[in-house]
């Protein structure tokens, strides 16, 4: 997903400052309405002592008035293309950085990096270099989606470079990651689809159903091979019907699955995504971007793959024939339509944004809940969900903005 000649900007390093006010400071967020696993409390009290959460402020600590905000954990995006202009398939390591940090921006304080099909030999090379920034904690790993994905479903992934969900070649994906694959999205209906399954779960990578016809027969054989995720589901899936349920169906009614959700109004209508929590609730669910190139960075021309986008409005799609390609979406917009559009609780929200998304990674003993010992990461919210502040690791990535 590189940025098409002609597209607008360039992609910089980014570059993090701690806020000048706490940098190296323990610092206590007091007054604020603080969600909390237990339930939210009000006029409630955190400490951030260096990178994590304390359970009690020490002497020294620097307070910062947060009355009439939320304090929330960071956001965990397990599927993420790029952003600020820059693509995690295809961009240099300071192009993916600069992606990274623009969601950092907007509250995601935890990013898998996602790809798109291509050759097997640019996708192994792919992981190595993304495997780099996850050794050095930019990222929580890699998400292959595709090219083991159906030619009826593909979306906006090239169909001329797709094949079967071969195990050995789903094993070099694996390889390639050096331990740092997180999730393989597949259609398990295609030969050897249920076989790269297992051989995901035996290696503990996520395998998600995705892109897929399959029926529903087929993807209750699938979750019993060891799929536990629907990616984007909804989308690029066989819809739902009453004499041939297909997918949705089943991925939804198995309490094995967690389902990925795009709420950013356009890929799912509002009665769709009420359905999926109804059937799932809030610990199933995870919110996701599928961001692409252009989140966080404006309307334009891009590329995805070998495909041209154009987005307008914040709504990107095939030049070719129109299918919606990825979002524009950030977390910190996805959660405030759940709250004030979707009518989510507050703590579902955080749950479907932070929690779920932290379990299914194997992160929840660092990140997704406010608890101490976990990593500082956090956000300021003021009443009207807007983002006031980020911190991550106990840093400020965006300084609070209180007045």
């Amino acid at each position: 997903m590189a940025i098409a000649p002609g597209a607008r900007g360039t992609a910089r390093r980014a570059t993090v400052h701690p806020h000048p006010a706490t940098a190296g400071h323990p610092t206590v967020l007091s007054g604020a309405t603080v969600v909390l696993p237990t339930g939210t409390v009000e006029d409630g009290r955190l400490t951030i002592d260096g990178t994590r959460i304390a359970a009690t402020p020490p002497e020294n600590a620097h307070v910062i008035d947060a009355t009439g905000h939320y304090v929330i954990p960071g956001f965990v995006d397990i599927h993420n293309h790029g952003g600020g202009g820059a693509s995690f398939t295809s961009g240099s390591v300071d192009d993916i950085l600069k992606g990274i940090h623009t969601h950092r921006l907007h509250g995601t304080t935890t990013l898998v990096a996602s790809t798109v099909t291509g050759d097997m030999d640019f996708l192994t090379r792919r992981a190595g270099l993304l495997s780099e920034l996850a050794e050095q904690g930019e990222i929580a790993g890699i998400h292959f989606e595709g090219p083991f994905i159906s030619p009826c479903r593909k979306g906006a992934h090239s169909e001329e470079l797709l094949r079967d969900p071969d195990p050995a070649e789903v094993r070099k994906l694996i390889d390639a990651g050096r331990g740092r694959a997180r999730m393989v999205t597949l259609a398990t209906e295609l030969p050897g689809g249920l076989d790269s399954v297992r051989l995901l779960a035996e290696h503990g990578v996520i395998a998600a159903i995705g892109h897929t016809d399959a029926s529903y027969e087929q993807t209750v054989e699938a979750i019993d091979a060891g799929a536990t995720v629907a990616t984007h589901l909804f989308n690029a899936m066989p819809p739902l019907g009453h004499r041939a349920p297909g997918p949705i169906t089943a991925l939804l009614e198995d309490d094995r699955i967690t389902v990925e959700l795009i709420n950013d109004g356009t890929h799912l209508h509002p009665a769709a995504l009420q359905l999926a929590f109804h059937h799932a609730g809030a610990r199933r669910v995870a919110f996701i971007t599928d961001a692409m190139d252009a989140a966080g960075f404006g309307d334009g021309r891009y590329w995805l793959g070998p495909l041209e986008v154009e987005v307008a409005d914040g709504v990107a799609r095939l030049v070719a024939d129109g299918t919606i390609a990825g979002s524009t979406l950030t977390l910190d917009r996805a959660f405030k339509r759940a709250v004030t559009v979707d009518g989510l609780s507050v703590e579902d929200a955080v749950t479907a944004l932070s929690t779920t998304p932290a379990r299914l990674l194997g992160m929840d003993d660092t990140v997704g809940s406010l608890e101490p010992g976990k990593s500082a990461d956090l956000l300021l919210l003021d009443s009207a969900f807007d983002l006031k502040g980020v911190m991550r690791r106990g840093e400020w990535v965006v300084g609070p903005q209180l007045g």
